[in-house]
């Protein structure tokens, strides 16, 4: 698989971001996503946020997704897409959780889950019949759309539980930006693969639902 320049500068920039950040208080609490800072003119925070990470299996599991879903973007649609994707997710994350957190003036989140998944949505609908293996599972192929909807249901429950410091409600926002962007660069999918369109729509539909309904 061809590796983008552009692929490699991202994962190289989360890296460094959130190798300086495990070791320097004061950096991470300058740069994450808190809606009292940001509300308070520190917008900067809305990117920057995206390339701090909790720790290191935090990071590699965001980068490994990005890493293995990136080439169906960038081979399909360019670079130049591919980034606009990656951060139009971001900003489409940070614009979701600043709009359904924005009275909570404590609430902090990072990571670059937002623009990663926008580009797992991205390249499902650019490449219907994606399909991953893992090592715990050798024996069986997952279908990429179920990844992506198993993705964020479990962002539901992890936005319901509020445990950690991941933002969870940027994966749907991701989600939104890297959906709406590639069927906005390719509108025949639509025509090609409807039902894909509206499966993947669906846990969208339901965050909505439950937020409306008070129950995030």
């Amino acid at each position: 698989m061809d590796v983008s320049l552009f692929l490699l500068a991202i994962l190289a920039a989360n890296g460094i971001v959130s190798y300086i950040g495990f070791s320097d208080a004061h950096f991470f609490r300058k740069y994450e996503f808190h809606i009292g800072s940001i509300r308070s003119g520190e917008q900067y925070r809305m990117v920057s946020s995206g390339f701090l990470h909790g720790d290191v299996a935090h990071l590699a599991f965001n980068m490994i997704s990005l890493y293995f879903f990136a080439h169906y973007v960038y081979n399909e649609l360019g670079n130049f897409s591919f980034l606009l994707i990656y951060f139009g997710s971001l900003i489409f994350g940070s614009l979701l959780t600043l709009a359904m957190h924005k009275d909570d003036y404590s609430y902090r989140a990072i990571g670059a889950s937002g623009a990663v998944t926008g580009i797992i949505y991205s390249a499902i609908l650019l490449e219907p019949n994606l399909s991953l293996s893992f090592i715990f599972l050798p024996m069986f192929d997952i279908p990429g759309y179920l990844f992506g909807i198993g993705y964020l249901l479990y962002s539901i429950y992890g936005m319901r539980a509020k445990n950690d410091n991941i933002g969870h409600t940027a994966h749907f926002g991701g989600a939104v930006g890297g959906y709406v962007l590639t069927l906005m660069k390719q509108p025949e999918i639509f025509s090609e693969n409807l039902f894909l369109v509206i499966l993947l729509a669906l846990p969208i539909v339901a965050l909505f639902v439950l937020d409306r309904s008070g129950k995030i």
